[in-house]
């Protein structure tokens, strides 16, 4: 608060006048960037487009501003408001793909959920190191391996982080087109 009042040219304790704590400010600034999202409306384009499309500039203001997402997504459940154009938007496609609206919110939700899961990885540097990891290797597999020459570990060789985003949107599209083509509209196992 101190070097927020110092960049405002403001006495510290007048900032309380205004926000009660620093947890107020950050989920301020918060709101404030969220209602600035922006997204280019193809309302005419297939759902799995705007869904991708959705996703990607949503991504691009995660990475923008990164401490401020990374902050939100690990401390303000609530940073997702039903009035946020990404919420917005998000289960407008969500609904023009054939889900049920009593199912929407909850489809839109598990969407969300692996978006932010991915981009928090991505953010924090976790998606690379896990894209490097390697799969155990068992004796006689491991053998093979030496003998061929590919025993090797290149570090940084991971995927792409685009392509890896790509393939994640990719999934989400296509597990819901499976859903919806097998009827169960949002049911886990049919149910």
């Amino acid at each position: 608060m101190r070097k927020l009042a110092t960049a405002l040219d403001a006495n510290p304790m007048s900032l309380y006048h205004h926000v009660p704590n620093k947890e107020a400010v950050l989920r301020g600034v918060a709101r404030t960037i969220g209602a600035q999202f922006r997204t280019v409306t193809l309302q005419e384009a297939p759902w799995q487009e705007r869904i991708r499309l959705l996703a990607t500039d949503f991504r691009s203001l995660a990475h923008r501003h990164p401490e401020l997402m990374a902050y939100s997504f690990s401390h303000q459940p609530d940073f997702i408001q039903p009035d946020d154009p990404f919420w917005s938007e998000l289960t407008a496609i969500v609904a023009a793909a054939g889900v049920p609206q009593p199912k929407v919110s909850e489809a839109a939700a598990v969407m969300v959920a692996v978006v932010i899961g991915v981009l928090s990885a991505e953010l924090n540097g976790s998606l690379e190191q896990w894209s490097n990891l390697k799969p155990p290797v068992s004796v006689s597999d491991g053998a093979a391996a030496v003998e061929a020459g590919t025993g090797a570990v290149i570090q940084g060789a991971g995927p792409d982080p685009d392509h890896m985003f790509r393939l994640v949107i990719d999934t989400l599209v296509t597990g819901l087109e499976a859903r919806l083509a097998d009827g169960h509209h949002g049911e886990p196992n049919g149910r």
